[in-house]
């Protein structure tokens, strides 16, 4: 009569062959430590396989919630603004043209970035899980890619503190969609919302400072 143990191990034992799938934290981490001195986008995009779209999203937007030198936004921006393109229309797979691929960041600024990111990444990881994901079917995946092609705009743009709320809004996106988690997704959109309200007001308030200046022109003037 067959061991009933014997029995269980077979069906157990597939499940434990299974490598679990590789945090993002996982990834970053590895890049960084590569002897390297440079690491190209190409082979962030080769790193992250399936989740490029995602991965590329996040590794882009944020550094833009961290303090950095003055341009840095621009220079993060502008990829941004591909990659979000894609998703917003739909593609399966992320195409970047050969100038992009090889770009490089240097190592000590990856470690760098690695380094404060990896234990906020951390502690989000713990609780995002697949869930919701009828937020993420192709057609709201394309509105979301939407929402963040206009934010990496925003982010793209020279403005003051202006880019913290839309790279926040990006990076929940981006989480949202590595792990298909609707509610880092609803997280996005309510910091889109707030990116939006955010550069709204400051927009009003350089208006308001140009037309006080502008009249206190005019008086001198006149």
């Amino acid at each position: 009569m067959p061991d009933p143990s014997s029995r269980l191990k077979a069906v157990v034992t597939p499940d434990e062959d299974t490598e679990p799938r590789q945090r993002f934290s996982e990834i970053l981490s590895g890049l960084a430590s590569r002897p390297a001195s440079d690491i190209s986008i190409g082979e962030v995009l080769n790193a992250f396989g399936d989740r490029a779209f995602g991965a590329l999203m996040l590794l882009f937007a944020a550094p833009n919630i961290l303090p950095l030198p003055p341009g840095m936004s621009a220079v993060l921006g502008a990829p941004l603004l591909f990659v979000t393109a894609q998703l917003m229309l739909g593609r399966s797979t992320l195409w970047m043209p050969r100038l992009i691929r090889e770009r490089s960041i240097s190592r000590e600024f990856f470690t760098y970035l690695t380094t404060k990111l990896t234990p906020v990444l951390h502690k989000a990881e713990r609780f995002l899980r697949p869930r919701l994901t009828m937020l993420l079917h192709p057609i709201p995946e394309r509105i979301v890619g939407a929402a963040c092609l206009l934010l990496a705009v925003i982010l793209f743009l020279p403005i003051p503190f202006g880019n913290m709320p839309p790279a926040f809004a990006i990076a929940a996106f981006a989480l949202g969609i590595m792990e298909r988690d609707g509610v880092a997704t609803i997280i996005g959109w309510l910091a889109a919302l707030g990116s939006i309200l955010t550069l709204a007001a400051i927009s009003s308030a350089i208006i308001a400072g140009i037309c006080a200046f502008l009249d206190q022109l005019w008086v001198l003037i006149g």
